[in-house]
């Protein structure tokens, strides 16, 4: 009983102190129409997510640019309104695109690329980012940290090679769960390991 009161308190303290960390790794969104056209039918879920109601689906896709191509792309569900690439800054440098950074949906003016699937392909006018590092927050803990949606904050990594990032977005909303998310860039520019933690800091 007494192990199971400092382990609730430990829970409680880490979920004033600190959010978890999780590495986005190369994924594409797609439009159900985008979807059966790539494979001839909906997404297929594979494994949930940690945002609720986000699934791993067991679809892949191949994104290809200008001098490049990448394999296996992991495809995200549920299917969306518009399209979406998230690649790191070096995935975009082998396809040879210059991407904007930007908070997921903000599309407009980026470049595009083409997706290729089992049953046929895809061709984005726009829809390739790479995501700016964001945390998601419940407003409950938002409160509890201080900050506000859209606030921009400083992240202190406790991981294998310790960083504080910069401008961080806060996203607040009560259908999040509160995790940071880092691409593998900046994961492996600290050492990330899963199960690591931050800090925001103002």
């Amino acid at each position: 009983m007494e192990a199971e009161l400092i382990n609730a308190l430990t829970e409680a303290v880490l979920g004033r102190l600190f959010v978890e960390i999780e590495a986005s790794g190369r994924h594409v969104h797609v439009t159900r129409d985008q979807a059966l056209a790539l494979f001839g039918h909906d997404l297929t879920p594979q494994r949930p997510l940690s945002q609720p109601g986000q699934f791993l689906a067991r679809e892949r896709v191949t994104v290809a640019g200008p001098r490049g191509c990448l394999e296996r792309v992991a495809v995200l569900g549920p299917a969306r309104k518009e399209a979406q690439v998230e690649l790191s800054l070096t995935d975009a440098k082998a396809l040879g695109l210059e991407i904007p950074v930007r908070l997921s949906g903000d599309v407009s003016g980026t470049p595009g690329a083409v997706l290729e699937g089992p049953k046929g392909s895809v061709h984005l006018a726009q829809g390739v980012i790479a995501a700016r590092r964001h945390i998601h927050l419940r407003p409950q803990d938002a409160a509890a940290f201080g900050v506000q949606d859209r606030q921009v904050v400083h992240l202190q990594t406790f991981t294998q090679r310790p960083l504080c990032f910069g401008d961080v977005v806060v996203r607040v909303s009560k259908d999040f769960m509160p995790y940071v998310h880092l691409d593998y860039d900046e994961a492996n520019a600290c050492g990330f390991t899963p199960g690591d933690f931050g800090r925001i800091e103002p």
